[in-house]
């Protein structure tokens, strides 16, 4: 067949090298997916390329894509809707600061813009809601609840929470939708409390919150993707999977570091 007995071998050494490489490779994905585990390609390959590189055992991007493919590990995208915001009501409702224009408001560091949202969260014994309070400029989670009712005072433990957390005094833009919670006197009365500019959606267009609603999506399509059987175990669930997401998931936006790292960096400078 034209193929000496000295290449047959050494390919087949090539072939075994290669296959060895791989699983530990594989191996190293598992490993991380145990914690994370919808986390996409290019973030695994960020976060386990020192082990390969200390190792001798370097991949390239696209390699680790075929791989995984080959593997059935690719995470395949989720999509599921559900309408939280009730945007028709007396309230008054506030401009949007966000959206684009000369007088635009941008974050250009931790605690100058927080985004808010609620989204869905089912549980096998009754239907359960997350309120989320993001920080802007470093995704960080600041602050969240979960509740099993759109009551306002509900809503509001997640404002409370990022609050309490709050370390510098500069002047904060709080943006959300039109929803009636947010809109709701009792909500805003802790808008003027603590000096917060109220910032909202023009209408109901998700894309005008869009980061909200993308960190939304992390937590529920990466994280919690367990039915919980109640609303105990998850808040449990919510509060493990918001300390991975927030310490150890690293961010394409943020040149693949953590939202805690980028937030810590940004107060310190900014001191």
């Amino acid at each position: 067949m034209g193929i000496s007995r000295q290449a047959h071998y050494q390919w087949q050494r090539r072939r075994a090298c290669d296959e060895a490489r791989h699983e530990r490779i594989v191996g190293l994905v598992k490993e991380k997916r145990l914690r994370q585990p919808r986390l996409g390609t290019r973030k695994l390959h960020h976060l386990i390329r020192p082990a390969l590189m200390a190792e001798g055992l370097g991949i390239g991007r696209d390699a680790l894509f075929d791989l995984l493919r080959g593997n059935r590990l690719l995470v395949r995208p989720r999509r599921a809707y559900h309408k939280t915001t009730d945007s028709h009501h007396r309230f008054r409702r506030h401009p949007n600061l966000l959206k684009a224009g000369p007088e635009q408001v941008q974050a250009e560091a931790s605690e100058q813009v927080w985004v808010a949202d609620i989204t869905y969260l089912p549980t096998r014994e009754r239907c359960a809601y997350l309120s989320l309070v993001t920080d802007a400029y470093s995704r960080k989670i600041v602050g969240y609840h979960v509740h099993d009712s759109l009551h306002t005072a509900e809503v509001s433990q997640a404002l409370k929470m990022a609050l309490k957390g709050r370390q510098g005094q500069q002047p904060l833009v709080h943006h959300s939708d039109r929803g009636i919670q947010y809109c709701a006197h009792e909500y805003q009365a802790i808008h003027q409390k603590h000096g917060l500019i109220c910032s909202m959606t023009d209408g109901y267009d998700c894309y005008q919150n869009a980061l909200a609603e993308r960190v939304n999506g992390i937590l529920k399509h990466e994280f919690l993707l367990q039915l919980p059987d109640d609303l105990n175990q998850a808040r449990h669930m919510v509060r493990q999977s918001i300390a991975i997401y927030n310490t150890e998931r690293p961010h394409c936006s943020l040149q693949l570091k953590t939202p805690d790292e980028v937030h810590r960096a940004s107060l310190q400078a900014n001191r």
